[in-house]
């Protein structure tokens, strides 16, 4: 009996949690169905009175929406695929390959970890600038092929792969090649699947670099080209913001829902063995 009672109220408890995280979510959607005026009542009420469908319309009236999903669309795409590239092949040397130094050099990795991206924005600006990249999307593309995190991320999963595959390998006469293709990543695709959803979801939601790098109106992607929605001085509708920014997430959050499961097996996995 006790042990019911103690599953209820941790149902309830999650319940409750989940609400007050969803809460956000609902009350930018609720207002960006709202009438500029609206948005400011007191007591703020949840639910639209009119709704305003037409505060949609609006963002693709104000801004080249498409253009900046477009951006934002290639970015993001191609920053993952060329982290999983990258991460896998690393992650497959740190976890299986024996080399001199190997321990140290994954130690000053994840030391990288610790330094935020302003401490090493301008020097990345310099080098892109001599480049010739600047306000290009490949400015934002080429520093973010590797991801240390994403080297980290893979290599704790690979660890959990039973080394006993890779001797039988071995024995048959397989190169580290045939071995990382066709056993290593088939079986690493929850910890590949966590590590898209991560890198895709931060690189579309990337404020920070696009501002610093992208000058041209129609190279910027979705969070920089949905700030114009502001308006000068901050004079802009909120409502309208609200809409711009609900089109925003609803791409990423169709994908989580679609892959969480992927995301939750591969987050775990990857913290079996260290």
């Amino acid at each position: 009996m006790r042990v019911e009672s103690l599953t209820v109220f941790l149902h309830a408890f999650l319940l409750i949690v989940s609400l007050m995280l969803l809460l956000p979510f609902v009350w930018m959607v609720s207002t960006s169905l709202r009438t500029p005026a609206e948005s400011f009542t007191l007591p703020p009420k949840w639910l639209p009175e009119n709704p305003q469908f037409i505060n949609y319309k609006r963002v693709l009236e104000s801004v080249p929406f498409g253009r900046f999903f477009l951006n934002s669309l290639l970015v993001s795409s191609l920053i993952t695929a060329g982290q999983l590239v990258t991460c896998s092949t690393g992650a497959y040397a740190f976890a299986r390959l024996r080399f001199p130094g190997r321990d140290v050099l994954f130690v000053v990795l994840l030391s990288s970890l610790m330094i935020p991206i302003q401490v090493t924005i301008i020097p990345i600006f310099i080098m892109i600038k001599r480049l010739g990249l600047t306000d290009t999307l490949q400015s934002l593309i080429l520093p973010s092929l590797i991801s240390p995190f994403g080297v980290f991320l893979l290599r704790q999963f690979f660890l959990t792969i039973p080394k006993d595959l890779e001797d039988a390998a071995v024995i048959d006469g397989a190169s580290h090649l045939f071995i990382f293709t066709k056993i290593i990543l088939p079986l690493s695709k929850p910890a590949l699947s966590a590590l898209a959803i991560f890198t895709f979801n931060y690189h579309w939601n990337e404020f920070f670099r696009p501002l610093i790098f992208l000058n041209t109106y129609e190279r910027m992607t979705l969070p920089l080209g949905l700030s114009i929605l502001k308006g000068y001085f901050g004079t802009g509708s909120v409502s309208v913001i609200m809409a711009g920014v609900t089109l925003a997430v609803l791409p990423i959050l169709v994908a989580f829902v679609f892959a969480q499961r992927y995301l939750v097996e591969g987050i775990t996995l990857t913290g079996m063995k260290g």
